[in-house]
């Protein structure tokens, strides 16, 4: 005890003693420690026996941890010399001995890090906030390395438990005669045992020196199936299927994702409940939206917002879902471009391009002009100004969707114009979130700083770009040399089983969505494009196969709408009704008009006539958004209050948009072809 000095010896004793008292004690032996820091409360004969004795039960502990660990030394050496024991069983016994020198080393370390815990926090400002969350962290920095190495000590344990028993067995079976049923059960326990170290992965043990891992202490809720069933008991419900739910400290809920024994099949019965009510509610809210003259995919968004948070909260698996849905905006790009004619974008090739790009500066340069009068940061102006000016192409390709649309002799036709505008602003929403890195780093620059975040930007760009020259060309290529005999083999090959063709064709808009995404462009490109490759081969294919794909795109897009209904939030656009009807109506007549003159622009005279559908196309905001803010609000880029804004006006100008369209057909397309559009 010489080597402690004064103040580290009266911390230590209350803590001492508090290991030796009752529970009932320890409350008042705490009081008593403290009173005894302080040199209040206690008289110097009062003091002195009690720190003899505390030191003499100490002495005493350290002591017999020390003998126990000489014990534990000479037994490794006694079982490392013993010619009785096997190989694997030495080190089974050495194994078990080093667990308990951990775990006596571990306690003994767990006291003197309480003890200079107490001196640190006794040492320092109780008005001091900051020092008080610096101390908080670091203890519970040190809780989380505890609970690791007792988790790691707790699995040990359970693999000595294990190879008792089976050493058990095999003692057991050695002294008795076996049959032959019992001698083939036994190879096939050995040969299960080495199936499972083969398939095991140790993501754990891997993972956690991985730089950037964090520990967090999370919450584990029982499934409520078996926490129901009272004949369950405790470790057969841990060692049960592992649907189990964690919650961490910010309230994300996390469910399995790979199991740990993978010889066990096993099915997330949250997800399956949530498609299963998904797909049963979308019916009547898909009728209702019929009946009073509205597109069904508002019943689909409402059936999401009954669902969702703001409703009945049933839904559990919401990433699930989202990430489903995802395959809906797949498909319902792939059967636009099987509409797509190449021959047709030809034709528009230099106003799909130029009108994107012009809009999309006008709502720049508004957003900043706004932003200056409101005093808001520019980088916020610029990223909101950019996320408002992108338009739905799921929702204008369900518009647009088998209409007949013939072009007149010498005229454009308004549904090409339109798509081509919509595929550029789906490569513009590829070029943003490649930026948006930069763009939050800007954010935060110093004056001498920008001139390098904007060449950053400019060389963003020119990857972009260099990007989608390699994505053009390889479709090129595709369409010369590879996608003619690939769908005549799936064709041949789909005679009587039209799983193949259905299988073939997905599989290539799954390569052209993972090459574009490889590539660092939007998947969606990547789709439009898969189908104007297919619809090159001719109108007859593109009926069978858009015969084929329909009904795959039309569950998976109930979904996709489904999914934009969990994050419509009602009650926050009743709270704030009167702001978001302004903002969302100044926003559809600002993009409407800022169409409308970017059309009367670069719109041919005899065409001049398109530039209203086109421009009531896009008036709305593109569900992306809903991705944009996401990660935006994650970044720092916008507040809590900016991005629910956004949302609420994005699933207002969607609301808003099918009267527009009805609006702008009515007034500008003739009666036969407006028939067909509606």
């Amino acid at each position: 005890m010489k080597v402690l000095d004064e103040s580290l010896f009266w911390m230590l004793l209350p803590f001492f003693h508090l290991m030796i008292a009752s529970a009932a004690e320890h409350e008042e032996v705490a009081k008593h420690a403290i009173k005894l820091h302080r040199g209040k409360g206690a008289t110097a004969t009062q003091r002195k026996p009690w720190v003899l004795d505390s030191c003499r039960r100490l002495t005493g502990l350290l002591r017999q941890k020390s003998v126990v660990l000489n014990k534990l030394k000479n037994a490794i050496r006694a079982v490392e010399k013993d010619a009785s024991l096997s190989g694997e069983e030495k080190l089974f016994q050495v194994h078990t001995f080093e667990i308990f020198q951990k775990e006596l080393n571990e306690s003994e370390n767990s006291v003197f890090q309480a003890i200079y815990g107490l001196q640190r926090a006794l040492q320092g400002d109780y008005r001091d906030v900051v020092n008080m969350k610096e101390s908080s962290k670091q203890r519970l920095e040190a809780l989380r390395e505890a609970a690791i190495k007792e988790e790691t000590e707790y699995v040990e344990l359970l693999a000595a438990e294990k190879h008792q028993v089976e050493a058990l067995k095999n003692m057991q079976h050695r002294n008795k005669s076996l049959s032959m049923l019992d001698e083939i059960l036994e190879d096939v326990r050995k040969a299960a045992d080495r199936l499972e170290e083969e398939i095991e992965e140790h993501a754990f043990d891997d993972n956690k020196s991985v730089k950037g891992v964090n520990f967090e202490a999370v919450l584990r809720v029982e499934e409520e199936e078996a926490s129901s069933k009272q004949n369950i008991t405790k470790r057969e419900v841990e060692d049960g299927l592992g649907l189990s739910m964690l919650i961490d400290s910010q309230n994300n809920q996390y469910i399995l994702t790979k199991p740990r024994d993978s010889t066990i099949p096993r099915a997330d019965h949250h997800f399956i409940k949530d498609i299963v009510t998904i797909g049963m509610l979308s019916l009547p809210c898909g009728w209702l939206c019929t009946t009073i003259g509205l597109p069904t995919m508002f019943g689909y968004i409402i059936c999401g917002v009954l669902l969702g948070p703001s409703g009945l909260n049933s839904i559990k698996s919401i990433v699930q879902v989202e990430t489903l849905g995802e395959f809906g905006v797949f498909f319902t790009l792939f059967l636009v471009g099987l509409e797509f004619s190449p021959e047709k974008l030809r034709k528009v090739w230099r106003i799909s391009l130029q009108g994107p790009c012009y809009m999309t500066l006008l709502m720049i340069a508004f957003g900043l002009w706004w932003g200056h009068l409101l005093r808001i940061r520019p980088t916020q102006s610029v990223f909101i100004s950019t996320c408002l000016s992108l338009s739905s192409t799921p929702l204008v390709s369900r518009f647009l969707m088998g209409s007949a649309r013939g072009d007149k002799e010498g005229d454009i036709d308004y549904s090409t114009v339109l798509l081509g505008m919509l595929v550029m602003q789906d490569v513009q929403l590829g070029l943003f979130i490649a930026v948006m890195p930069t763009l939050i780093q800007a954010g935060a620059s110093t004056s001498s700083s920008v001139v390098m975040e904007a060449l950053r930007i400019l060389f963003l760009i020119g990857q972009i770009l260099f990007s989608l020259a390699a994505v053009f060309l390889l479709c090129l290529i595709i369409k010369t040399y590879l996608i003619g005999p690939y769908y005549r083999k799936l064709h041949v090959e789909s005679k009587g089983n039209k799983e193949i063709l259905i299988l073939g064709v997905s599989a290539f808009i799954f390569l052209m969505l993972t090459v574009t995404e490889l590539l660092d462009v939007s998947m969606e490109l990547g789709c439009f494009l898969a189908g104007a490759l297919v619809s090159s081969q001719g109108h007859m294919v593109t009926e069978e196969i858009m015969t084929y794909i329909e009904p795959i795109r039309d569950f998976l897009a109930i979904i996709f709408f489904a999914s934009i209904g969990l994050h419509v939030f009602p009650t926050f656009v009743i709270y704030e009704l009167t702001v978001l009807v302004f903002l969302t109506l100044s926003v559809v007549v600002m993009k409407f008009v800022l169409a409308v003159l970017v059309l009367s622009l670069i719109l041919p005279r005899s065409s001049q006539y398109i530039k209203w559908i086109v421009s009531a196309g896009l008036a709305q905001v593109s569900e992306f958004s809903f991705v944009l803010g996401s990660r935006a609000r994650r970044a720092g880029i916008i507040s809590r209050e900016v991005y629910l804004l956004i949302l609420s006006v994005t699933t207002l100008s969607l609301l808003l948009a099918p009267v527009l369209w009805k609006a702008a057909i009515t007034k500008c397309v003739p009666r036969p072809e407006r028939r067909s559009s509606l």
